[in-house]
């Protein structure tokens, strides 16, 4: 029914990376670093954990791909991202011991598609996209929103795993797995209306406005709770992905499930950010997305915050609210000194984003510049459980040892100026 095929080839490339990616999982850096990440999320890191997330570089590290066939790509690529860090920069993310796949589930809000135009540059890479929108005045088009869809093909995910087993499971073993529980509301609603219509909505049709935000909520609440009941919700404690750049590693959330056992939404992680209301106050925040959140983070057992927003303007009056919040992003719009004062002490991790124009914009390292932007957070985290993670990089600029040299830097200035 599901047509998987890879050559003989492809069979023989995807065995020796599978072996690879086991040796390297094996290795007693990867029990520590494992042993850290756990400490860390849980409260008791005795230092900073690095993170350099490659999927928006992985052009520029990744080797070229051998495999002949789309499907064999696919896979030479999963493997190569499981433990091309290790390799080519050595930063603390650990290489699992297995191949993890996910259940083929979906989520469709008001049960629409929302299209998008893409542009591609001469060279046949995309470069840009925009949003078909779907509401262009809310009071007029809100009534059209349909109920939101969701599902799961566990036939379609099953063979994907006896696939992938027949190729490579006596070497690596293949493991159903899945990542935090994923809700970004905001983030909808400018696909769904454009980003200034959003901003406008809320002052001409806050009524209206606020059932939306109700609808959103409920709709994610609802998925979540169907997903609990289905069984399909499995652990988030330890290499799972937690949203932006960072992982699970956790005692506080169950490890492992037993036969016949469904596991709840509090014991999972989850993840939430709202990059999309930087443009309103933190009295609107606090009134119109705020509640609507929170209703939905409650449900996790804990659960990450933020991407590139600045999060200090909303902290007293809302994000500080939230118990289960063990990690909140510190973007580069974000004022370091104040989050590291509000932070100091609490189990909050600090989750520092750089800017990422030292490593990816031009061919060589400003070393000078990129220490001192690190010994800023350095110092405003004093006292914070502090996490390091780059993300939006776009390119290397030809240099591929940038973030090998900047993760080396980092580790530099942490033992000169971490206390």
């Amino acid at each position: 029914m599901y047509n998987f095929y890879v050559t003989s080839e492809d069979r023989i490339i995807l065995r020796e990376l599978a072996k690879k990616q086991l040796e390297y999982s094996q290795l007693p850096v990867m029990k520590e670093r494992a042993e850290q990440w756990y400490r860390h999320n849980d409260g008791n890191g005795e230092r900073p954990m690095i993170h350099i997330e490659i999927w928006t570089f992985e052009q520029d590290i990744i080797p070229k791909l051998r495999c002949q066939t789309d499907i064999g790509r696919v896979i030479e690529l999963g493997l190569y991202r499981n433990f091309i860090n290790y390799e080519m920069i050595d930063d603390d993310r650990v290489v699992p011991p297995y191949y993890p796949i996910n259940w083929d589930t979906w989520f469709k809000l008001f049960g629409v598609t929302i299209e998008r135009e893409h542009v591609k540059s001469s060279e046949g890479e995309g470069i840009g996209h925009r949003f078909k929108h779907i509401i262009t005045d809310l009071e007029q088009d809100f009534p059209k929103l349909g109920p939101s869809k969701y599902g799961v093909n566990k036939e379609k995910t099953l063979a994907w795993k006896e696939f992938l087993e027949n190729i490579f499971g006596d070497i690596l073993p293949v493991k159903i797995t899945n990542s935090c529980l994923y809700a970004v509301p905001t983030q909808h609603v400018v696909h769904m209306m454009g980003m200034e219509n959003m901003l406008f909505s809320m002052c001409d049709y806050p009524d209206t406005f606020h059932a939306l935000m109700k609808r959103i909520s409920d709709d994610y609440i609802e998925y979540f709770k169907w997903l609990e009941s289905e069984g399909l919700l499995l652990p988030t404690a330890s290499y799972e992905g937690c949203g932006q750049g960072t992982f699970c590693f956790t005692h506080k959330l169950p490890q492992a499930i037993e036969p016949g056992e469904k596991l709840k939404i509090s014991d999972l992680w989850g993840f939430m950010d709202s990059q999309e209301t930087v443009g309103i106050s933190p009295d609107m925040y606090n009134e119109f997305i705020f509640p609507y959140y929170k209703k939905i983070s409650d449900l996790f057992g804990l659960f990450s915050y933020g991407c590139c927003e600045p999060v200090d303007p909303i902290w007293d009056r809302s994000l500080s609210k939230c118990d289960n919040l063990r990690k909140v992003s510190i973007s580069p719009w974000c004022n370091e000194e104040f989050m590291g004062e509000k932070l100091k002490g609490s189990k909050v991790i600090y989750h520092r984003k750089p800017s990422p124009n030292f490593i990816g914009v031009g061919k060589e390292l400003n070393e000078e510049a990129w220490r001192q932007h690190i010994i800023k957070t350095l110092k405003a985290a004093q006292g914070c459980h502090l996490e390091i993670t780059q993300r939006d990089i776009y390119s290397l600029g030809g240099d591929i040892n940038k973030p090998r040299r900047a993760v080396r830097i980092i580790r530099e200035l942490i033992d000169e100026y971490w206390k």
